[in-house]
């Protein structure tokens, strides 16, 4: 099964109608050969003056402040066009991350304190700092980034550098990762070894236990992606060139036969999650999300040769 050109310029009309700026200049950068420059420009209005981000970047939080999870989001971005780490707001982002707000000592929290005064999904509700810390979510991530971004003689580097260690301890002392969120950051993590970081100590043993853990976290009920929010194979895998495809080559195409087959009214994708509260905002949201959906579906779609033609 394909996606047709009919359906794809479809897609393309509802983003054009839809997006915002920032998802509009992704769309162009991996589909209509748009530039890099484009998306700084977009990702510039939601930095702050401290190098962080905030103002619904993510879109279920619509606090203004620079949050970890925030400027996570937009190293997410930055680090999928391949920026480069003189650009003033990978700059500004690890300005920020070295200033230690929000950040424990051990851990960046994912919740902040003035997430409660704007708008926001339930799960960005904070309590207290404890219920604040989700495990290495999204700190094995930044760190990452860090190890990615910064040169290696920087005091910031070596801080990472630890940070990805611990992380790395950690998880192997324990079962296997139950929380696709966490692991997926601890995939990033390893993604950023690999490329220019490889001489930690047991990261041949983490990597052998994330390919386990891949296996292990994915829903294999297929009727359950269609209406729940769950770990499907895309989470984790988005190309043939992907190290955890070929284990799982069989639930990968039947996510994109779901895919293709599951195009609701509007011509694109829903997503599986409400706020409950704050209707309004969320309705702005779930449009945001909807083309953040539309670019992961279609990048996917492509990169496994399932689009008629573009």
């Amino acid at each position: 099964m394909k996606l047709k050109i009919s359906n794809y310029n479809e897609i393309r009309n509802w983003m054009y109608r839809n997006a915002r700026p920032i998802d509009l200049a992704r769309w162009q950068y991996h589909f209509e050969q748009g530039s890099k420059e484009n998306i700084f420009k977009a990702l510039a209005v939601y930095q702050n003056e401290d190098g962080g981000f905030g103002h619904a970047l993510e879109a279920d939080c619509w606090n203004p402040n620079s949050s970890p999870i925030q400027t996570w989001r937009a190293l997410e971005i930055i680090y999928e066009i391949d920026g480069e780490a003189n650009n003033p707001i990978v700059k500004g982002i690890l300005s920020y991350l070295k200033n230690g707000k929000d950040f424990t000592g051990k851990y960046w929290l994912a919740q902040i304190p003035s997430n409660n005064d704007y708008p926001h999904a339930p799960w960005w509700t904070f309590t207290d700092e404890e219920k604040a810390v989700w495990g290495y979510n999204p700190t094995a991530a930044l760190a990452g980034f860090i190890l990615f971004y910064e040169t290696e003689e920087s005091e910031m580097y070596n801080k990472a550098l630890n940070l990805a260690t611990q992380a790395i301890d950690v998880y192997l002392s324990n079962s296997l990762c139950d929380n696709m969120h966490e692991l997926s950051c601890y995939l990033r993590l390893a993604e950023c070894i690999e490329k220019y970081n490889s001489n930690i100590e047991n990261y041949q043993e983490f990597i052998s236990k994330l390919k386990e853990n891949v296996e292990h976290i994915i829903e294999k009920d297929i009727e359950n992606w269609k209406n729940q929010y769950c770990a499907t194979p895309s989470r984790f895998i988005q190309s043939p060139e992907s190290p955890y495809y070929e284990k799982n080559a069989k639930l990968v195409d039947a996510e994109l036969d779901i895919i293709i087959a599951s195009i609701n009214e509007e011509g694109v994708w829903n997503i599986p999650w409400n706020w409950g509260i704050y209707e309004h905002e969320f309705a702005i949201s779930e449009n945001w999300w909807k083309a953040n959906a539309v670019i992961d579906n279609v990048k996917l779609l492509k990169n496994f040769n399932r689009i008629e033609e573009i």
